[in-house]
């Protein structure tokens, strides 16, 4: 059996002197941590945010040598660019935010939500060909054989604003379907489903009318996921003929015609303000 003899009383460890700061510098770590740092960005993000462009025409733009920091040529997208220090031009030209535009559009069936698509269909921007309107981008998506209410902006944050699942105003759609739905089933597409790992359900859905096979739905949607409506109720066997979105929050899709926009009016983003308020209110 082993034991370990107990210390000698007088032999405790030697303390180190203490270190004092010295009045000129202090604490070193509390000066450090308690200095504010400015907000850093990567120069495409910077571009995109003041709503000159998409992030990937920003990047396009920056390797072709169109874009200068401080009077150098900047050839990497990620350069950071720090608030308030940096001066950012693009052609030569100081980099002002262009005027805000929000539009609306009825986007017709058998456009593409994008502004370049890969396999060379025809986007929603073939409706504004020739409007000589500044770089928009659109605010939310519609599938292709979607259609309806579709908005589109230069302003990043208030887009963010419009599409954010926890802020965001509800969105409206009428729905054609080959069915003729009970009230159990219409139930049962408010309670959800889960389907690829997502969660999908409708806040509320109801009967407008019914034919001999066929009937409309109108849903409304919390969070719009990929293919939300069709997915939803696929799970329960039925058939997506129509998908027309009718409305988000208050503002609706009205009587503008298939390919029509317009811009909105300070009512009409007063409709969406009071729809995100009211959202982000609600626990």
């Amino acid at each position: 059996m082993t034991t370990r003899r107990p210390p000698a009383a007088n032999a405790s460890r030697p303390r180190r002197p203490e270190r004092r700061a010295s009045p000129a510098t202090g604490n070193r770590s509390t000066a450090s941590s308690s200095t504010p740092t400015a907000p850093r960005h990567g120069l495409a993000r910077v571009l995109s945010k003041a709503g000159l462009c998409s992030r990937t025409e920003a990047a396009r733009w920056i390797a072709d040598g169109r874009v200068t920091v401080d009077g150098r040529v900047i050839n990497n997208p990620e350069f950071p660019i720090i608030d308030g220090r940096h001066h950012v031009r693009v052609d030569g030209q100081p980099l002002d935010a262009p005027k805000r535009v929000y539009l609306l559009l009825n986007k017709p069936r058998g456009l593409v939500t994008t502004a370049q698509d890969e396999r060379g269909r025809d986007t929603v921007y073939r409706c504004f060909d020739d409007a000589g309107l500044p770089w928009i981008a659109p605010v939310g998506r519609l599938d292709k054989a979607s259609e309806g209410l579709l908005l589109f902006s230069n302003d990043p944050q208030w887009a963010a604003r419009v599409t954010d699942p926890a802020t965001g105003p509800d969105k409206t759609y009428h729905v054609q379907i080959d069915a003729i739905p009970d009230a159990a089933q219409l139930q049962a597409l408010c309670a959800g489903i889960e389907d690829e790992g997502e969660w999908l359900r409708a806040r509320c859905a109801t009967l407008l009318r019914s034919g001999d096979k066929t009937a409309w739905l109108e849903v409304v949607l919390e969070e719009g996921r990929n293919r939300h409506i069709r997915r939803l109720l696929a799970a329960f066997d039925i058939t997506v003929l129509r998908l027309v979105r009718v409305a988000i929050g208050q503002l609706p899709l009205g009587e503008l015609g298939k390919g029509a926009w317009r811009e909105l009016s300070q009512h009409d983003l007063d409709l969406l303000h009071a729809a995100a308020d009211s959202a982000a209110a609600t626990p």
